[in-house]
């Protein structure tokens, strides 16, 4: 059997077969009286692996993973199912045969664990298998670092234009040769912002003798200007899945543990890459030195830190390098409406200096441009002006790149609209979605938002990436899409945004380092401020002590904290006319969120997006939200939000149309009440792994138009009820593992269009009658398997097309 096949097959078999087992577990040890602490205790050892063995399950599929690595697994879950029936049928009487399988089944435990502990390593396997994230329980974006990983895996870009790398063979032997001295421990990787330094130590990291030195010890930070040590060590510490359970107190007590993780990780030689280290930094990357052999640090700045005793300067490229990356941006040979003077492309190029970045953007902003745009470019720049060597020129230069024409201002606009997040984050689209719905009249579907980021994307201003493959094909699915942009990029877009009066500007962004407010915050006579747009940023330090700011005009208000407790500002409730409220904590917990009764003053509040939030605060008075519309709670604490409580949630919502819940690890059950929000027309569950079960009230959401569930893997189940949605269209239950069959009365959903059940692995039975019935469904979305079942339906549904979706290799979807 060729190896892709085997793989294949051993990934179906592996993922079925932890299913099979798991479910024969849970339902022994509702029924049996025998065994039951023993197998109680094998229950949850599998659920704790349960997340993690499934990815392996299906990357296994995807990938072709030799059969060594999961084979073995297969036999044990296989061996403790047969065990596990046997144990079901010994009457509670017999302790001679409990005697005897007792044991037994403590064996069974003890083997599976210690295959994944040592044999398999089952976070260090997910790690080799391209993945650059973290497990789910750490935050998507982590305050102002990036979370620990490898750079070791593939981003879905969605450019037209693939991303060139050019000139960096040379520096890359360079630099290596550099790094493998014995003498070097620490090592100062230099150049001005945009000369492609992280693009560099990325590439390095893919090196073959560079992954056969440090194998799995390659650790990637992004430090960027305001460090967080205790974060960065936290960080480190989870990604080698020694998850600590507490928050370091002070940055000497995250240091001090350091070691302990260095140690612990040996005897392979470690290296740490700490990127993007600002001016003023210095003493912060002595911290990270330590006596331990084979001990390595590569660091990326724009300073030049004199006391480094080694350093390699990337330099910018050679005419050749630099001409051969601006041709490719300004797609020069795809059929171009205007082909340029070969030296007025020259003089072009020469006045990027061999900057990367500078050739990219401004490449792309020329790209398929009319022969007026080239010849004012040329215009715009004389000889004098070509070379520059600060980051203030060069955001001069790069001004020239979003120059837009009357018809197309909203791209500036919204390339402006960037700056509102902290720098070096993933920034969820589906927030873009909210906001620009509201300040450009775009659609609410996200279409036009996507494309706008599209048109940045295409002139490299920022960089688009779909996370799964599969998800855009049902229904315009962007939840699980982010945005990324290099630090330079964002400062202008600041730049760009704090041009003119502090009070006429349409973009207000503050940011607050520990209680330091701007002065003229602090002044008391204060200005009226016209913007429509307010972000403000502060760190674990901040202690909410906020001053008033006059701002009646502002539509979306942008938080970005990282404390663990965190309050809304008084001034919110005189925001008459704020639409949308976007609440993202990039700290390493959960927060909870203080004076969230402010809401219920403001008239117009249509959506609410909530990351990282404890909702359980959120329940404690009564707060009437008449006219929002959507809510979105992305890694949210929401097991609690609905115990014991007696408000009616449909008289606090009345108008709400769309909920998206997505990555919130403690919902087990959707809350009886949501279903009372009658004109509830989206409804997204997505991600979470320990939802069971739908309540039997869903059927009264008549007016429900998208229902996703994707990637709950324990439901087991869609509840009868279901039959009533009888304005459905769009049903999504992909990656429901669990999922044995679909409802008998499916057949009466009579509006369904679409039906997205890829992955569900364990529907593998006919499907019911009714099924015949579903007259209106055009596309089901689905793997090979499943492909199979829909053979027979087809002849009764000619319009029916079914999908098999394509195999994605990347993990972009997982939450760093």
């Amino acid at each position: 059997m060729p190896l892709d096949y085997a793989g294949a097959a051993l990934g179906a078999a592996f993922g079925e077969g932890f299913a099979d087992f798991r479910v024969v577990v849970k339902y022994v040890v509702e029924r049996a009286r025998m065994f039951k602490p023993i197998l109680k205790h094998l229950e949850s050892t599998l659920d704790r692996l349960a997340p993690t063995v499934i990815e392996i399950g299906r990357l296994s599929e995807q990938l072709a993973l030799p059969e060594v690595e999961t084979k073995s697994l297969i036999e044990h879950m296989k061996k403790g199912e047969n065990l596990v029936r046997k144990c079901s049928k010994i009457p509670w009487w017999n302790y001679l045969f409990k005697a005897y399988y007792s044991p037994k089944l403590k064996e069974l435990e003890d083997e599976i664990v210690r295959f994944c502990q040592v044999d398999l390593q089952v976070h260090n396997t997910r790690n080799g298998l391209r993945t650059l994230e973290t497990v789910i329980s750490i935050s998507k974006r982590m305050g102002p670092f990036r979370v620990v990983e490898t750079p070791t895996g593939s981003s879905h870009g969605v450019a037209g234009r693939q991303d060139l790398k050019v000139g960096l063979d040379m520096p890359i032997k360079e630099l290596k040769t550099l790094l493998l001295k014995k003498e070097v421990q620490l090592l100062l990787l230099t150049a001005p912002g945009g000369c492609g330094k992280t693009t560099l130590v990325k590439m390095l990291c893919q090196d073959e003798e560079i992954k056969g030195t440090f194998k799995e010890n390659i650790l990637f930070v992004t430090v960027s200007k305001t460090p967080n040590v205790k974060l960065i060590v936290q960080n480190l510490f989870n990604y080698k899945s020694l998850w600590l359970g507490f928050q370091f107190q002070s940055d000497e007590d995250a240091i001090d543990s350091l070691p302990q993780l260095l140690n612990h990780i040996r005897p392979d030689p470690i290296l740490l890459i700490l990127d993007d280290v600002w001016l003023g930094l210095e003493s912060l990357l002595e911290k990270f030195k330590f006596d331990i052999p084979d001990y390595k640090i590569l660091v990326t700045s724009r300073t030049a830190f004199p006391r480094f005793e080694f350093t390699y300067h990337l330099k910018p490229l050679n005419d050749g390098d630099a001409m051969t990356l601006f041709r490719h941006s300004a797609s020069l040979k795809e059929g171009s409406s205007y082909i340029p003077p070969e030296e007025d492309i020259k003089k072009i190029v020469r006045g990027c200096a061999g900057f990367p970045l500078v050739l990219k953007v401004i490449g792309g902003s020329l790209c398929r441009q009319k022969a007026e745009v080239w010849h004012n470019r040329l215009m715009n720049w004389s000889d004098g002006q070509f070379f520059f060597n600060s980051d203030t020129v060069l955001l001069d230069k790069l001004q020239n790149s979003i120059e837009f024409p009357d018809d197309k201002v909203i791209f500036k606009n919204c390339f402006m609209d960037l700056g509102s997040f902290p720098e070096d984050q993933r920034i969820p689209a589906a927030a873009f979605i909210d906001m620009w719905a509201e300040l450009y009249e775009l659609d609410e579907d996200g279409i036009q938002a996507i494309a706008n980021l599209q048109e940045l994307t295409n002139r490299n201003l920022a960089s688009l990436v779909i996370s799964r493959k599969d998800a855009s094909e049902v229904d315009n699915y962007y939840n699980e899409d982010f945005v990324t942009q290099h630090d330079i990029l964002r400062e202008l877009a600041m730049y760009q945004s704090s041009q003119g009066l502090r009070e006429q500007r349409q973009r207000l962004i503050i940011n607050i380092s520990k209680n330091n407010l701007p002065k003229w915050w602090t002044e008391q006579k204060q200005k009226l401020f016209n913007a429509r747009l307010l972000s403000i940023s502060t760190d674990e330090f901040f202690l909410s002590n906020w001053c008033n700011i006059q701002a009646p005009k502002v539509e979306v208000l942008v938080l970005n904290f990282q404390s663990q407790n965190y309050t809304l500002p008084e001034f919110m409730e005189k925001m008459d006319e704020l639409k949308v409220l976007i609440i993202n904590n990039y700290g390493f917990f959960h927060s909870e969120i203080s004076n969230f009764q402010l809401l219920g003053s403001l008239p117009n509040l249509k959506r609410i997006r909530l990351e990282k939030v404890s909702i359980s605060s959120l329940r404690k008075t009564y707060v009437p939200l008449k006219t929002m519309k959507k809510i979105s709670l992305f890694m949210c604490n929401i097991g609690k939000a609905f115990e014991n409580c007696t408000i009616q949630v449909s008289d606090e919502l009345p108008n709400l149309t769309e909920i998206n819940i997505d990555y919130c690890n403690d919902l087990e059950e959707l809350p009886v009440g949501l279903c009372d929000i009658v004109p509830l027309k989206k409804l997204s569950i997505t991600n979470c792994h320990k939802l069971f079960a739908l309540p039997e009230e869903i059927g009264k959401l008549v007016n429900l138009e998208v229902l996703r569930l994707r990637s709950c893997t324990d439901l087991s189940e869609l509840p009868d009820s279901i039959r009533s949605l009888h304005k459905l269209s769009i049903l999504d239950i992909s990656d429901c593992l669990s999922i044995m069959k679909l409802p008998k009365h499916i057949g009466e959903m009579c509006n369904l269009k679409e039906l997205n059940m890829k992955g569900c692995l364990r529907l593998c039975t006919q499907f019911p009658e009714s099924i015949m019935n579903l007259e209106q469904l055009k596309l089901v979305v689905c793997d090979e398997e499943r492909a199979r079942l829909w053979d027979p339906i087809k002849e009764f549904l000619s319009d029916l097309e079914v999908l098999v979706a394509e195999k994605d290799i990347n993990l972009n979807w997982l939450p760093k």
